[in-house]
């Protein structure tokens, strides 16, 4: 059995006894949290969220791409949010290798140079700060007031939010 049918399996008895029919499609904190994708991070404990409280985005960094902007447009514009925590984390992978090292190695494999950047960092905090900094600067959203960064530790749970 695969991960993918393990889950499929689970899925059923999620669904044998789910109790939370009609949840609204804005979430109910009004709150859109950026988080890197690592499986160490459960975004929703460590925030204390439930079911529809939070628009979660991830990906591998918590990288501010285009795509997390146009997200956060729509979260904002479309299905009011006011508030954006951006949630790094110790440890990360995306502090371990470059740009340039990895878009070398995926053209030498491929015979093409892929249209994104990677988005590596070697100082978590920076990147945090960067990151609060491309959220607050878009012209798309229109709440950057209420946009927070914070670095998880991966050994200890707890949060510290960069200034």
């Amino acid at each position: 059995m695969t991960a993918t049918d393990e889950m499929l399996t689970a899925n059923k008895s999620f669904a044998a006894g789910f109790d939370k029919p009609g949840l609204p499609g804005p979430p109910s904190r009004g709150v859109a949290v950026v988080a890197c994708m690592d499986a160490r991070l459960d975004v929703y404990r460590v925030l204390g969220l439930g079911d529809g409280e939070a628009h979660v985005i991830r990906n591998a960094g918590g990288v501010v791409t285009d795509d997390v902007l146009r997200s956060l447009a729509v979260s904002q514009r479309k299905l009011s949010t006011r508030e954006v925590v951006l949630l790094h984390h110790t440890k990360c992978g995306m502090a371990t290798f470059t740009d340039d090292d990895f878009v070398a190695e995926l053209e030498s494999e491929t015979g093409q140079k892929p249209t994104w950047a990677p988005g590596t960092f070697r100082d978590t905090e920076q990147d945090v700060r960067d990151s609060v900094a491309a959220v607050r600067s878009s012209p798309f959203l229109v709440h950057t007031d209420g946009v927070r960064g914070f670095v998880y530790d991966v050994d200890s749970g707890s949060l510290t939010e960069v200034a």
